[in-house]
């Protein structure tokens, strides 16, 4: 099982955060994450998955991109777990 989580990450940020769950114009859900990492090298998409990592009590090879590198929106994908757990781990707002 494979939970896919979408995320729109804000990096530069003062503290690395989850600001909680939004919906995107077409009406499905994304989690929207701050880091303190800049966009430069992959520095802050690194931050991202282990910062998700922690958040969701995983190891931090079982978080990884699978899309959206270059974007700050992406999809993040976790194994091991299943769309409604992470629902559950992650805070609501």
């Amino acid at each position: 099982m494979t939970a896919r989580i979408p995320v729109k990450l804000t990096p530069r940020a003062s503290a690395d955060r989850i600001d909680g769950w939004d919906v995107d114009p077409d009406g499905r859900p994304v989690l929207k994450v701050r880091v303190r990492a800049q966009p430069v090298e992959g520095e802050a998409n690194a931050a991202l998955t282990a910062f998700l990592a922690k958040a969701l009590g995983v190891p931090k090879r079982d978080v990884t991109l699978a899309r959206g590198g270059q974007s700050r929106l992406k999809m993040i994908e976790v194994d091991g777990l299943t769309d409604a757990e992470v629902r559950v781990r992650l805070p609501a707002d």
